[in-house]
């Protein structure tokens, strides 16, 4: 089966998306554990605990934003350049953060020393909640507008600075961000630990959960009234070359819920990140963990597609020069690239949920301080 252009431009939009969904549920639940762990375990058998609730499944959940970070390499190069440039010293400060969590995992348990062990925990915590926080700062970024323009051989150009990323609508979305994946992480724990962790991070679901929602509802009423979006005025057949110059966008008022007016069926995106992420707290408070745990999977989706819906087909675009916004029509790779790429995601993400589900299966069980102290010898 060969698909037109048009069409694998689309898919790939609707691909990428996916991967991030699942870097999101999976080890997004990782950082959300990461950040919780100074708090929520109160002598080392308890941190133990807490990090071998996740210690088998990281890795793995990793994949997932390795595997999106290459999707966009292949599949929407000029994306990646211009993303890279862009944000190049906040993607580092993600990526330095992350390099805690090997290490951390790796070395904590090494030496018994409160002080060694205590200043891994934090490390932890930094490799869970700094990229939770950049992710987040990023996404409110690009609702706003990236300042970049593409000069004629389409080489982005970035004007603008790292501290200039750090403004007040962007670091609300990067607080949402990180609270949902909070969250996310406490009902984890909720659900793989016994008294008293489980006890705490029920609390915690509840009061992070709460403050997620209030912050996803005054990013809705900020974005509505208060950021100029952007619209395509005119381009060429969506099927054509690629060409980012070839079109037309202006910027003004309410165009993010353009797609919400043209498309009504796309409400249920913020519905069911309101939804999801209020039936995760209220199955968390009823004891019902494991529910809790799929609403706020399907709570963390919908927030995403909530941003994603409100701005496609833009995925980065310019503030400085409309213009050279790049949108999913014209920022993508060649058909027979597209083709090759599809046809492996067709293959290997089957089988990247397939060997994830069979791993939570295997070792699917609450872990508990007392088997923690009866085989000392578990690596982390």
């Amino acid at each position: 089966m060969i698909l037109d252009y048009e069409t694998l431009k689309f898919i790939w939009w609707v691909l990428v998306g996916v991967l991030f969904i699942g870097f999101a549920v999976t080890d997004g639940m990782d950082m959300g554990v990461g950040t919780l762990l100074p708090f929520l375990g109160k002598t080392d058998d308890e941190r133990r605990v807490i990090i071998n609730t996740i210690g088998p499944h990281w890795d793995g959940n990793q994949v997932w934003l390795i595997t999106a970070g290459g999707a966009i390499f292949a599949a929407w190069p000029l994306v990646y350049a211009a993303a890279f440039s862009g944000f190049y010293f906040a993607m580092l400060l993600a990526l330095f953060a992350l390099f805690f969590r090997p290490v951390g995992f790796d070395y904590r348990s090494k030496i018994e020393d409160k002080r060694w062990r205590n200043a891994w925990d934090w490390g932890l915590f930094v490799g869970g909640a700094v990229p939770a926080l950049v992710f987040g700062i990023a996404f409110g970024n690009l609702l706003q507008g990236v300042p970049f323009h593409l000069d004629n051989f389409l080489r982005p150009f970035y004007s603008g600075g790292f501290f200039g990323l750090l403004n007040p609508f962007a670091l609300l979305a990067g607080l949402i961000s990180l609270g949902m994946l909070t969250m996310h992480g406490a009902i984890w724990l909720q659900l793989r630990t016994a008294d008293p962790i489980a006890s705490r991070a029920k609390v915690w679901a509840k009061k992070v959960g709460l403050a997620t929602i209030v912050g996803f509802a005054i990013a809705g009423v900020w974005m509505s009234l208060g950021i100029e979006g952007f619209r395509v005025v005119s381009m060429p057949e969506l099927g054509a070359t690629p060409n980012p110059l070839t079109k037309e966008v202006v910027q003004e008022a309410g165009a993010w819920l353009a797609n919400y007016g043209s498309h009504p069926w796309t409400l249920i995106f913020p519905l069911l990140g309101f939804a999801g992420l209020g039936l995760g707290v209220l199955w968390s408070m009823s004891d019902r963990p494991g529910l809790g745990l799929v609403a706020s999977s399907l709570g963390l989706t919908g927030v995403i597609m909530t941003a994603g819906a409100a701005m496609f087909p833009f995925i980065m675009p310019s503030s400085t020069n409309p213009n050279s916004s790049l949108i999913a029509w014209d920022a993508v790779s060649s058909h027979l690239t597209l083709t090759v790429m599809f046809w492996a995601a067709m293959i290997f993400v089957p089988l990247i949920l397939a060997y994830t589900t069979w791993t939570y299966a295997k070792m699917w069980r609450r872990v508990t301080v007392e088997e923690i102290r009866a085989q000392d010898h578990l690596a982390y």
